[in-house]
């Protein structure tokens, strides 16, 4: 009979065939992961992969006015050309993907780069994070899976600028559309949105009342004053910058929470105004 080996002794050698097989599998997974390579129409959790030609991320940005003082997020940021693009502008950028080779596919771009410091890339799903931060929300999607994210980005910070490759947001207008017609052959369309602040309701001007009614950043409603009533008309939001026109009377001014200030203009003559919630 052969002698049995100290107990200690078998599992500690079990112990370090783990630890080399737990080695050897995470190499090659590393490997493996290093040497992805992604293919146009590849299957992801929501939509197909269809890279955005370099011309449209670059018109996109510049839609948004991207500046060093943004905060970029890129919703479904694929190999991360877009993250990496707004870095490269001094804009802080963050892309959230599911896909795990493809973020870190975009890592590794971002490093080879040179803007891993201002470019940087997360596994997630977009409908389960918080962009909630991003002063700019960038995304090539499904209009279908748009209008899911709708609700989340009309709640964001007025002012908040939605860029969106090809497809739309259903009922709320684009501010701005572009068509790319060089270095890019297709999805080459670019929408632009802002969001805007939210201002339905009744608000209270001196001794009378300004009642709105909003559809997105559009508004209509009409301004009272004792007995006289006078439509709003060319209503509008643009984040928290307010128009509209009511009688002879042009107002503008900004949304700050419950109150308006702005100015009334009347031919030449221009007046102080203020509206109060409620």
């Amino acid at each position: 009979m052969k002698p049995s080996l100290p107990r200690a002794f078998a599992v500690s050698c079990l112990a370090a065939a783990f630890a080399v097989q737990t080695s050897v599998v995470g190499a090659l997974a590393q490997s493996a992961s290093r040497d992805f390579t992604p293919e146009v129409g590849q299957a992801g959790k929501d939509v197909i992969w269809v890279p955005t030609a370099q011309a449209l991320v670059d018109k996109m940005l510049d839609m948004a006015k991207v500046t060093a003082a943004d905060y970029v997020i890129d919703l479904g940021s694929g190999d991360g050309r877009t993250v990496i693009t707004a870095a490269k502008r001094g804009a802080t950028a963050h892309g959230i993907e599911y896909n795990p080779d493809m973020v870190e596919l975009s890592k590794r771009n971002a490093e080879k780069e040179g803007v891993s410091a201002k470019a940087t890339f997360a596994k997630a799903d977009i409908f389960e994070s918080d962009f909630s931060k991003a002063t700019v929300i960038t995304m090539f999607l499904l209009s279908t899976i748009n209008l899911k994210l709708r609700p989340k980005i009309l709640d964001m910070k007025p002012g908040t600028r939605v860029v969106s490759n090809s497809f739309d947001m259903g009922e709320w207008t684009p501010e701005e559309t572009f068509q790319v017609t060089e270095n890019c052959t297709t999805h080459c369309r670019a929408h632009f949105w802002v969001v805007p602040a939210k201002v339905d309701g009744s608000w209270k001007v001196g001794e009378g009342e300004l009642a709105l009614k909003q559809s997105f950043q559009m508004l209509s409603g009409t301004l009272k004053n004792g007995n006289v009533s006078a439509i709003v008309i060319n209503g509008k939001m643009t984040g928290d910058q307010i128009s509209f026109a009511a009688g002879d009377t042009q107002y503008t001014g900004k949304v700050n929470g419950n109150v308006i200030e702005g100015v009334a203009k009347t031919g030449d003559k221009e007046t102080r105004f203020q509206a109060t919630r409620g």
